[in-house]
């Protein structure tokens, strides 16, 4: 299948790029810089809340119905505008689309959905909060797998895409949804630029996004490595969000910027340069 990037926004932002960096100490950094994985979940603050529930119709555990062995499953790939249930195809004019994967058993005629997505919205991972009580920028940004039964035909071939790749067994799909309840338990939050030096072929790309396209990706990737062949007619396009930015530099973590008086300028000037993002419109209507 071949996946062409698609650029919908191009956001130059003139600051200075306070970034997650791994203390390398004298050793070379790694770029892009991997993403971090984690032992376990962690339970979400309750002052997060999602403008629109989570996986409503999927499983509370985010537990995957078992496959028989016999089963054939076919594989589809799944494609819409953002927020397409709300303002229809108004963003898909502009090649900004949501991704997923769909499945349909031979054996039962059922069918699933399976998505990557915020747990509170776009905006809640695109850009902190400034709390007053917390000094530092706080974050709602936890992403994850959703799975539920059914695929909205209409939905996703509407103003989409609904086209089937492939099929796989039961016994591809048993080891695959293992694969996606591990990820989930462990890829915990959602990035939601692509950070690159500059536009051209061979910038240096100093961070990846980690959003729904690219849990398509992995899950392909899965299914491939355990054996199954998908193709595509059409030529895939992705959406991915730009930052162009000069190398990154390691200022510290939050207990060291926003606990130690000494960086109290540098702590000031990072919560001066979200704080404009709190009442933006934009950013109420992408769910922050």
């Amino acid at each position: 299948m071949t996946h062409t990037v698609v650029l919908c926004f191009i956001l130059f932002l003139c600051f200075n790029v306070v970034a997650q960096l791994r203390n390398n100490g004298h050793r070379r950094q790694e770029w892009p810089v991997p993403y971090r994985r984690f032992d376990r979940r962690p339970d979400v603050d309750s002052y997060c809340e999602a403008l629109y529930p989570f996986c409503p119709t999927g499983d509370p555990e985010g537990r995957i119905p078992y496959m028989r062995d016999s089963d054939v499953i076919s594989v589809y790939r799944l494609q819409t505008p953002v927020w397409e249930f709300k303002y229809g195809d108004v963003l898909g004019k502009l090649h900004i689309m949501h991704d997923a994967v769909g499945f349909s058993s031979a054996e039962t005629g059922t069918n699933y959905t399976m998505e990557w997505y915020e747990l509170f919205q776009l905006g809640n991972c695109t850009f902190p909060h400034i709390r007053p009580e917390v000094y530092a920028p706080f974050w709602c940004n936890q992403g994850a797998a959703c799975f539920f039964e059914g695929i909205d035909d209409l939905h996703w071939s509407q103003n989409g895409t609904l086209e089937k790749v492939g099929e796989i067994t039961g016994t591809q799909f048993n080891d695959m949804a293992q694969w996606v309840q591990e990820d989930n338990q462990t890829g915990i939050y959602y990035e939601t630029w692509t950070v690159r030096s500059e536009p051209s072929p061979n910038a240096t790309v100093w961070f990846e996004s980690y959003d729904c396209s690219q849990f398509v990706h992995r899950t392909y990737r899965k299914l491939a490595e355990l054996g199954a062949k998908l193709s595509s007619r059409t030529q895939t396009n992705y959406t991915k969000i730009y930052l162009y930015s000069g190398e990154p530099t390691y200022l510290g973590n939050d207990s060291a910027i926003f606990g130690q008086p000494a960086l109290k300028n540098l702590a000031m000037d990072i919560r001066k340069f979200y704080h404009p993002v709190q009442t933006s419109p934009v950013v109420h209507r992408l769910g922050s």
